[in-house]
């Protein structure tokens, strides 16, 4: 008799497919988060993956934690590296209230939590008063350009971001063609300034929308990667 053989499910129904086509999605639409991290390691000597004693000095219980880290100013990332783990203990440091990346929930700082961690996504935080911008949908780098792009506000604490461009496919920036625009969250006035920007290069965009998305504790906003739509929007030149 020959054997019978449950069909497999197709590819794009497992859990680890939906996962890696998550995170691959959400790379391209956080390519201007990401490219300004690179480009100031060139500009100013950062760091894009930084323990978290580089940014939370004045907090002792950070000293030993090495299963956790900041990416960029903006992002606590969580690796789940248990087996068959569906939520972690992540400590939020103190100093700051943090927002659950996902779902926009609000947590208060210097606290322990049990985060979930679904087979799809890690847990990832993110801090008061950081901006995050998001671009489009995309499947390459250079693909669009980025005219339009969404900025993510996490209220709560005074914040900023020094959005970077340059002509993305060669070693120019190193004759200074680029440009950095400076984006600034004032908590006490609850206003966003999108300062002037300095520098530029070849092909640059002289106009361009930004999106406003406001994110406060009382308010959860979803994560929405690849929806160019906003609270607020700004025709910038």
């Amino acid at each position: 008799r020959p054997r019978r053989h449950r069909p497999r499910p197709a590819p794009e129904d497992h859990p680890a497919y939906r996962s890696m086509l998550y995170y691959d999605k959400l790379r391209y639409n956080m390519l201007p988060y990401v490219y300004s991290l690179a480009g100031w390691c060139y500009v100013s000597d950062y760091t894009m993956m930084r323990g978290l004693i580089m940014d939370f000095q004045n907090d002792p219980a950070v000293k030993n934690i090495n299963d956790e880290y900041m990416f960029g100013p903006a992002l606590l990332i969580n690796p789940v590296y248990e087996y068959n783990a569906r939520n972690r203990d992540v400590y939020l440091p103190a100093g700051t209230g943090w927002y659950d990346l996902y779902s926009g929930k609000h947590f208060n700082g210097g606290n322990t939590i049990k985060a979930n961690a679904p087979y799809e996504k890690i847990p990832v935080f993110v801090k008061e008063g950081a901006i995050i911008p998001f671009g489009a949908n995309m499947q390459y780098t250079n693909e669009k350009k980025a005219d339009s792009i969404t900025l993510y506000v996490y209220t709560g604490r005074d914040g900023g971001f020094d959005l970077y461009e340059d002509e993305d496919t060669n070693y120019n920036y190193e004759q200074r063609k680029y440009s950095i625009i400076p984006i600034r969250y004032n908590e006490l006035a609850k206003t966003l300034t999108i300062g002037k920007r300095d520098g530029s290069f070849d092909g640059m965009l002289q106009k361009r929308i930004f999106n406003i998305v406001w994110i406060d504790p009382v308010k959860p906003v979803e994560l929405r990667p690849g929806v160019m739509t906003g609270d607020a929007t700004v025709q910038y030149d």
